[in-house]
């Protein structure tokens, strides 16, 4: 099999990885425009670089039960050698089609192994060809704290996919992983590095497959909290399960994409905003109410704290209304201290999405919405649901 045949089926295997390949945009989810092997990615400072994104290898030793590289399942396998891979990608970073890397691999016989090579792939780019750009170098289950240390010393992202909540949910998507001993304990192993002083610039983030193991939000969303809150958690990704040809979960129903999407707005929330899991509003199964975000959710859950005085409010509360994000809270505090904001027109200027926050505050002192009686039938509803 030629270079290019090899990128096409190791890019296209490492789709199955997430972590941020497709945006959700409603309940469709967009591929990026620069092919199934490149795609973009957000730095920690804001700046979108193009990453190479591959896998060293596809021929698995596992049986996870949704996964398409799955020991059982019948496809082509192969795996590129470190010094093979290191080339290519420089060819790639020449050529000013990629900037960045993001490798991870298929537990190919023994997990120790594979990672020795992916290392070493790393270490062939740093020091044989002086590439000093963006690498992301996934953790493999299973590997010693060794392993663990050499990859954050190398990479300026690792990250461990916890791919369930628990070892009870994991269990029902691979019976050979094992969540404390392979999962839990890197992250545990990455914390306690980090703590010492050995930090990846962007950090360590996780991964979910959301659906298959039954999981709640409420499951997911505690877990990711204690993560942000305790161990150094940069950032936490959800995969809406999709069901794989030739797995036993191939007849299993798919994921809705708005699912995910609520996932990812509950996660901003515990990230950027301030919230605690707790403070967010489940159903009695333990689900986000999915016909609305979750702060709105909130907010209409807590009449007491609203309407908000744009005027005077400090940051926390101002973040807090719908409609109003860090940015254009900030802009608001900086606005307001050389003339008072009293109509909408100027809010909308400030970034503020205007039409979720006004029934939220007051404009010096002054309500801005209309009575609306299908506003609070919504809120009936959703605290019916909940």
């Amino acid at each position: 099999m030629d270079t290019e045949e090899k990128i096409l089926v190791l890019g296209k295997s490492a789709q199955y990885d997430l972590c941020g390949n497709y945006l959700c945009q409603g309940t469709h989810r967009i591929r990026s425009g620069y092919g199934q092997w490149i795609y973009p990615a957000v730095l920690p400072d804001g700046k979108e670089i193009k990453l190479f994104k591959v896998l060293l290898s596809n021929n698995c030793s596992n049986n996870c039960n949704y996964c398409a590289n799955r020991l059982e399942r019948d496809f082509t396998r192969i795996s590129f050698r470190p010094s093979e891979l290191a080339k290519i990608f420089m060819a790639l970073k020449e050529k000013r089609l990629v900037e960045g890397l993001f490798l991870s691999s298929a537990v190919e016989y023994d997990p120790k192994k594979t990672m020795e090579d992916m290392i070493k792939t790393v270490e062939i780019l740093r020091y044989n060809y002086r590439f000093n750009g963006y690498i992301h170098l996934k953790i493999l289950p299973g590997v010693t704290p060794d392993y663990i240390g050499q990859a954050m010393r190398l990479a300026d992202r690792v990250s461990v996919n916890l791919e369930a909540p628990s070892g009870e949910r994991l269990k029902r998507l691979s019976i050979e992983k094992d969540f404390d001993k392979d999962l839990l304990s890197a992250i545990m192993y990455i914390n306690n590095f980090m703590e010492k002083g050995l930090k990846p610039r962007a950090g360590y983030t996780t991964q979910f497959v959301v659906g298959p193991a039954g999981e709640s939000d409420r499951e997911l969303i505690l877990l990711v909290d204690k993560l942000y809150r305790e161990l150094g958690l940069k950032r936490a990704y959800f995969s809406a399960f999709q069901p794989v040809k030739d797995t036993p979960l191939e007849d299993h129903t798919p994921t809705p994409l708005l699912r995910e999407h609520r996932l990812y707005q509950a996660d901003f929330l515990l990230r950027d905003y301030g919230f605690s899991a707790e403070e967010l509003v489940f159903s009695r199964e333990g689900g986000l109410y999915l016909p609305a975000d979750p702060k709105y959710v909130w907010a209409m859950n807590h009449p007491e704290l609203f309407p908000v005085e744009i005027n005077t409010a400090n940051r926390e509360k101002l973040i807090r209304v719908p409609g109003i994000g860090p940015k254009s809270a900030n802009r608001i505090i900086h606005f307001r201290k050389k003339e008072k904001i009293r109509d909408l027109e100027t809010l909308k200027g400030l970034g503020v999405v205007v039409k979720r926050a006004k029934d939220f505050v007051l404009l010096d002192g002054k309500r801005v919405r209309d009575k609306n009686i299908q506003l609070a039938l919504f809120r009936d509803e959703i605290i019916q649901a909940v």
